[in-house]
C-alpha cells in the first residue's frame, strides 16, 4: 500500500490556498492544522468536543487530553499543541457558536463529522490543491517526518504520535535526498 504524501512547505501553501477558497474554510483549516501541527489522526479530530480544546472561558488549552474512546489504540493520550496550533484554534474559536460537550467540528447540517467525512473533506482540498498523492494521513506523516528531520528521537516521536511501538513510527518517516546529503555532511 502506498503511503500518504509528505507535504513540503510549497505543498502546505497550496493546501492552505485551496482551503481558503472553500466553503467552511475556517473549519477545514483548523482540521488540517491539527493534523499537520499536532499529528492527530482524522478519527481523533472528528471525535473532538469543544471542551477538549477550549477552557470554559474560551481560552485554548496547551494540550488535548484524548480519552480511550477518542483514539485508535483505545488508550488515552495527550496531544501537545505548539504556539502555532494554539493560534490556529484561537482563530477558529471566533467561528464557533457551540460550547462544552458539543462537537468541535460539524458538517454543513450542524451534525458531528465522522472520521470518514473528514477523509472526504481532506481529499477534496488536496485535490483542489493539485496534490494527487496526498490523503488524510499526509498531515500526520508530515508532522512526524518534519520532527524527525529536525533531530527529534524516534522514541519521542512515538509518544507524540500515540504509537506503542517505535517500528510503527519509523514507517511514517520519509527519508529524502536532502536528509541523506545533510547526514553525510556531518562526517
Amino acid at each position: 500500500m502506498k503511503q500518504a504524501q509528505v507535504l513540503n512547505d510549497k505543498d502546505i501553501k497550496r493546501v492552505l490556498a485551496a482551503i481558503a477558497k472553500r466553503s467552511y474554510s475556517g473549519r477545514d483549516r483548523a482540521m488540517f492544522m491539527l493534523s499537520l501541527l499536532a499529528g492527530m489522526r482524522v478519527g481523533e479530530i472528528a471525535a473532538l468536543k469543544v471542551c477538549d480544546v477550549y477552557e470554559a472561558d474560551g481560552t485554548v488549552k496547551d494540550s488535548i487530553r484524548l480519552t480511550k474512546d477518542q483514539t485508535k489504540g483505545s488508550e488515552a493520550r495527550t496531544v501537545l499543541l505548539n504556539a502555532q496550533a494554539q493560534e490556529e484554534l484561537r482563530v477558529y474559536a471566533r467561528l464557533l457558536s457551540r460550547n462544552g460537550e458539543e462537537p468541535l467540528f460539524v458538517s454543513k447540517w450542524g451534525k458531528a463529522m465522522s472520521p470518514n467525512s473528514l477523509v472526504q473533506v481532506f481529499g477534496r482540498f488536496y485535490k483542489l490543491a493539485g496534490l494527487s498523492n496526498a490523503s488524510s494521513h499526509s498531515g500526520r506523516r508530515s508532522f512526524i517526518t518534519t520532527l524527525s528531520s529536525k533531530g527529534v528521537s524516534v522514541r519521542v516521536l512515538a509518544v507524540l504520535a500515540g504509537h506503542k511501538n517505535i517500528s510503527t513510527t519509523q514507517r511514517y518517516i520519509e527519508v529524502g535526498e536532502h536528509q541523506l546529503r545533510a547526514a553525510v555532511e556531518m562526517v
